[in-house]
């Protein structure tokens, strides 16, 4: 082995390899093992349930199935990126109510102040973590499925709309001072006063 060899083998056992910086924060939320009857019996899988978010505003559900747990998680990763959506935030919060169904699942979300948290459970709770919402009240109104669940509350987030449009919006703009020009009307003579003439009586 010549010298090049060994000091690459040696900054690789070192791990001197630059570490790439994640884009999003990655979230399982469920994995379950799934079976399909075939000729010879049946064929077990794994189904994976990941949520994907930069924590500014940005959030992705994907699902998949692999022959094992990392494969089944690797997939459904790559599907929640590839269904990444924008929401609208308000300091650090939502700027009003918003619910979804999907199917039996029934999910409200709600805005808070700040300092109360994320008030949720489950899978609501993470998804809403990933999204980078640190205030907020839910409930869940309907079926406990966590698949339905996660994809009703991406739904929730995608109904929120932005103050800005507001049908009751008001923009906050600065009067500008403007001075009215008056032209100047021209001066009417006034009248002259009539002077009366009086005859002098002579003594």
């Amino acid at each position: 082995m010549d010298d090049k060899n060994r000091r690459r083998n040696q900054s690789n056992r070192r791990g001197d390899f630059p570490v790439e910086e994640k884009q999003y924060d990655e979230r399982t939320l469920q994995i379950d093992r799934v079976a399909r009857v075939v000729k010879g019996g049946r064929r077990f899988r794994f189904r994976a349930l990941v949520v994907v978010g930069d924590k500014k505003g940005k959030v992705g559900i994907g699902s998949a199935k692999g022959a094992d747990v990392t494969l089944a998680v690797t997939k459904a990763t790559e599907v929640a990126k590839k269904h990444v959506v924008n929401i609208s935030l308000y300091k650090d919060t939502l700027p009003h109510e918003s619910e979804a169904k999907v199917s039996g699942a029934h999910i409200l979300i709600m805005p808070a102040r700040p300092g109360t948290g994320l008030i949720a459970g489950g899978v609501v709770r993470t998804v809403l973590e990933v999204a980078g919402v640190h205030n907020a009240l839910s409930k869940s109104l309907g079926s406990s499925n966590k698949t339905n669940t996660a994809y009703a509350t991406i739904e929730a987030l995608q109904n929120l709309v932005p103050a800005n449009k507001w049908t009751t919006y008001k923009p906050k703009t600065k009067a500008a001072k403007t001075v009215k020009k008056t032209e100047e009307s021209p001066k009417k003579e006034e009248p002259k006063k009539a002077v009366k003439k009086t005859a002098k009586v002579k003594a």
